[in-house]
């Protein structure tokens, strides 16, 4: 799985002039799920990512994760936004091929699951676009703050 962190002020996606997902302080999460992609990846990727500490403490360094925002005022969310491009193969000629990417009957489960996790397992709202939709992102990146996250590199 590989996935786009963005730490953001505010996030939302539209899909046929609807707004299906929409937060405030969190993380907008473009996530591609690959072809060989398992459950073990997903389990992974949301812990990786509950516990990344990216947001800025009393001291401006970055040092806390979404769940030291969890029980306060205005919890921490996330925006979760399928995006097969990020498994692009784009080592030759200048199309990029989308053959590593899951097909939806194996795509759409995980990134329920991806999304499951981050809400039962570590209790932050998750919102989301729809699946395989033409969807149009807006975000106020805070920093700006992009970290990249291939679950290969992990496993290493």
């Amino acid at each position: 799985m590989k996935a786009v962190i963005q730490r953001v002020t505010s996030a939302k996606v539209e899909a046929e002039g609807q707004i299906t997902g929409q937060i405030r302080n969190g993380f907008l999460i473009l996530l591609g799920v690959c072809e060989n992609d398992t459950e073990k990846e997903c389990k992974l990727l949301s812990d990786k990512i509950a516990k990344m500490r990216i947001f800025c403490d009393e001291n401006d360094k970055m040092n806390l994760s979404l769940l030291d925002f969890k029980d306060s005022d205005e919890p921490y969310c996330v925006l979760v936004v399928s995006q097969f491009t990020l498994c692009a193969n784009v080592r030759h000629g200048n199309r990029p091929d989308f053959f590593g990417a899951a097909k939806p009957d194996k795509a759409v489960p995980l990134y329920e699951q991806f999304m499951k996790n981050l809400s039962d397992d570590y209790g932050l709202r998750v919102e989301h676009g729809i699946f395989g939709a033409d969807m149009k992102v807006s975000l106020l990146n805070d920093g700006p703050v992009t970290i990249i996250v291939d679950t290969d590199d992990l496993k290493k």
